[in-house]
């Protein structure tokens, strides 16, 4: 019996480390394609023992503005979260505190929206930026990314709430506090891993998105998610100049989610129920 558990356990060991591998070899490829020479990106077989090289880098900074490439994002990013936070977190707990027999209901209405594909509000939101005069700025993108992530933090946050005792709420509005008070002083604190693993999803879902900001921004207020694409010429793809520009898109999120890794995996099982 131990021989068989341990044969399972090396094959699901094993299973894992395969399909890590899978997973990791187009990144690998991606990082190393921005530290050859272009002449060997394509080499046949894959050189391996290339001389690493900056000139894709050098390239990519020489042609893009990458500071404001990344404050765009950055600006866009933070927005969203803040606004997001300020609507959907209130929001959850009042859904997760109400005693309607709807409130499930509002609160799953809420994750629909969420799943509304992005082509489809593009038009008519496209329509209302530019009639209010908000087409072109970081506001644009702000905003409807904010709808969207605001109606997914409004439901994690409402099944985070819903799992949380109210013993502690109860108390403190025993002691004198308001059901306001109570909420930024009890619910609010005891419910930290939820808000930063809604933390993570939005900085992730904004931080990527693609579609609204290559039709809402100009080159001046343009993330470094669109930047991307000028990787893509009309003859053929710069792989190199597209590896050095993934370098400065992936690693600021790759950083932030592996630092609060513990509170997104925490956040993220108890609250979502």
């Amino acid at each position: 019996m131990a021989h068989v558990s341990r044969r399972q356990v090396f094959a699901e060991r094993a299973a894992v480390l395969i399909i890590t591998v899978i997973f990791l070899l187009p990144v690998a490829w991606l990082i190393t394609t921005a530290y050859k020479p272009s002449n060997q990106i394509f080499s046949i077989p894959p050189k391996l023992d290339f001389v690493p090289t900056l000139d894709q880098f050098r390239g990519v900074l020489a042609y893009f503005d990458v500071f404001s490439l990344v404050r765009s994002s950055v600006i866009i990013s933070i927005g969203t979260v803040v606004l997001s936070l300020l609507l959907g977190v209130p929001a959850g707990y009042a859904l997760a505190r109400s005693k309607s027999r709807y409130a499930s209901f509002f609160a799953y209405f809420f994750l629909a929206i969420r799943m509304v594909p992005a082509i489809a509000s593009l038009i008519p939101f496209y329509l209302m930026m530019r009639d209010i005069g908000l087409l072109g700025t970081w506001w644009a993108v702000i905003i409807i990314n904010t709808m969207l992530n605001c109606a997914f933090v409004t439901w994690m946050m409402f099944s985070y709430f819903r799992a949380l005792p109210r013993d502690m709420e109860e108390a403190a509005m025993t002691d004198g506090c308001t059901q306001i008070g109570a909420f930024w002083k009890v619910a609010v604190p005891a419910a930290r891993s939820g808000i930063i693993a809604c933390v993570l999803f939005c900085v992730m879902f904004s931080w990527n998105d693609f579609l609204y900001p290559m039709f809402l921004t100009t080159l001046d207020s343009k993330p470094i998610s669109v930047a991307l694409l000028t990787a893509y010429g009309t003859k053929d793809i710069t792989w190199g100049s597209l590896g050095a520009l993934a370098h400065f898109s992936t690693i600021p999120i790759v950083l932030m989610a592996l630092f609060l890794n513990r509170y997104f995996v925490q956040g993220a099982t108890n609250g979502v129920q």
